[in-house]
């Protein structure tokens, strides 16, 4: 049995209480798994299913049926759906075990719900008052649970109904509630934008928030405002500076670490953040010199989660105001990248110079050798990234060996969406120089 399927066996009685029984429930889904594990054939396995809900469906359907025999159901059911088997007949039990259920049966159902049903199912609008109920109740659990169903399946139209009683969570005395109301009301946002309006002065609140975790979380929200609308949040740029500074200096708590780097994924989203609010402004892009310096200079290159702050790092100093210093270890990193006889970094290096070209085509010019061999890599992405930069760095000087090149490719390619993509660029590069007549008849034969 692999090393998963053990870990996912140990970890089911988490599920399930301490008290007598509870062993016995949880060894019907051990037993499916295993039993499952062992099938030699998809035959075999659609017979053990169609047996599996045949039985669930007749236990569902007994009025005798305690509370704790539906959670273990859902449990079950929820498997079954995760193997592409519909077990729908059970969706309208998991919303009554979210209804009526002790704490441990409601987390059972609303975690069956979430996963069960879409936004606009017909059958949300059953649970709504059980939401409304548990949003205000005390028990935190209770809470937190609705607000993750909320940020998760609620569809724009229930919004209204619920929108003031998460407003109210994020003034909540427990960091974990606040959290959550923060994503469900970035979930709003993504949804109908225009229903949340008015509390755009509360995720400035969430921003300063005391919990890195909710400070976080603001951070979805603000980066979808910024792409939208930069120039009313460039006040906010010496707080996106500051708390870069100390998330690159380690202050955030280590539960934030991942492999030694502190806070990888905060550090990405305030970099992505970084370079729209700099674009095209030279005041504002001062303000974040010194701790994009710091960034490049503290992610080394030792591991992929690294690579990947980097490469934000790079696309941040060619987006915003230019500054030569940094330009330069910019491009020394990127150079490093495409250098690199690991395939995760050249990519990542091909990436980087696809990105970079816009702002500066000479960068690309200098590996323009190398970029060339990568062509003949043996990775498939590579090579495709490679002519994707290629198209980018294209001029009069070179089109004729570059339209060679990509036809080459074209030749021994059996990926349909590639070569359509590619005679597409092809095409057009015949149109941009119409004086080169290789290019125009070799184009000419490849249609």
């Amino acid at each position: 049995m692999s090393d998963v399927v053990e870990k996912t066996l140990t970890a089911l009685p988490g599920l399930f209480d301490s008290q007598t029984g509870a062993a016995k429930i949880t060894n019907r889904l051990k037993q499916l798994i295993k039993s499952i594990t062992e099938l030699t054939s998809k035959h075999e396995e659609e017979n053990l299913m169609k047996q599996e809900l045949s039985a669930m469906k007749e236990q569902v359907s007994s009025p005798n049926t305690t509370m704790k025999q539906m959670r273990e159901v859902m449990v079950r059911a929820m498997y079954c759906e995760m193997l592409g088997y519909d077990a729908s007949f059970t969706y309208i039990h998991a919303i009554k075990l979210a209804q009526q259920g002790s704490v441990l049966e409601k987390r059972v159902g609303y975690l069956a719900v979430s996963l069960f049903l879409s936004e606009g199912h017909e059958l949300l609008l059953l649970l709504v008052n059980t939401v409304l109920k548990d949003l205000q109740s005390t028990n935190l659990i209770e809470a937190c649970m609705a607000l993750t169903v909320v940020a998760q399946v609620f569809p724009k139209d229930m919004i209204p109904a619920v929108l003031p009683l998460v407003e109210d969570k994020l003034s909540h005395p427990k960091e974990i509630i606040r959290r959550k109301a923060v994503l469900a009301l970035y979930k709003f946002y993504l949804i109908a934008p225009n229903q949340v309006q008015h509390i755009h002065a509360k995720f400035r609140k969430a921003l300063c928030d005391k919990d890195p975790g909710v400070m976080t979380s603001s951070l979805h929200i603000y980066l979808q405002l910024i792409r939208e609308s930069p120039d009313g949040y460039k006040d906010l740029t010496g707080s996106f500076v500051a708390i870069l500074k100390q998330v690159v200096g380690g202050k955030l708590p280590m539960d934030f670490n991942y492999h030694n780097v502190p806070a990888p994924w905060l550090q990405i989203q305030l970099l992505r953040i970084l370079s729209l609010l700099g674009r095209e402004d030279q005041s504002t892009s001062e303000l974040m010199y010194e701790v994009l310096d710091e960034s490049l200079r503290r992610a080394e290159m030792n591991h992929n989660i690294t690579y990947a702050i980097l490469y934000e790092c790079v696309k941040a100093v060619y987006t915003i105001h230019p500054k030569a210093e940094l330009l330069e270890k910019a491009a020394r990193c990127i150079g490093n990248f495409v250098l690199s006889p690991k395939i995760n970094l050249k990519y990542l290096g091909l990436k980087a110079l696809t990105y970079v070209v816009q702002h500066d085509a000479k960068l690309a010019l200098q590996h323009q050798m190398t970029i060339i061999e990568c062509l003949d890599h043996s990775d498939f992405t590579i090579k495709r990234e490679t002519l994707e930069l290629l198209f980018r760095i294209t001029n009069a000087q070179n089109v004729t060996v570059i339209v060679e090149k990509m036809l080459d490719f074209l030749r021994g390619c059996n990926d349909e969406h590639t070569v359509i993509h590619l005679v597409g660029k092809v095409a057009e590069l015949a149109e941009k120089y119409p004086f080169h007549s290789l290019t125009v008849t070799n184009v000419t034969r490849m249609r």
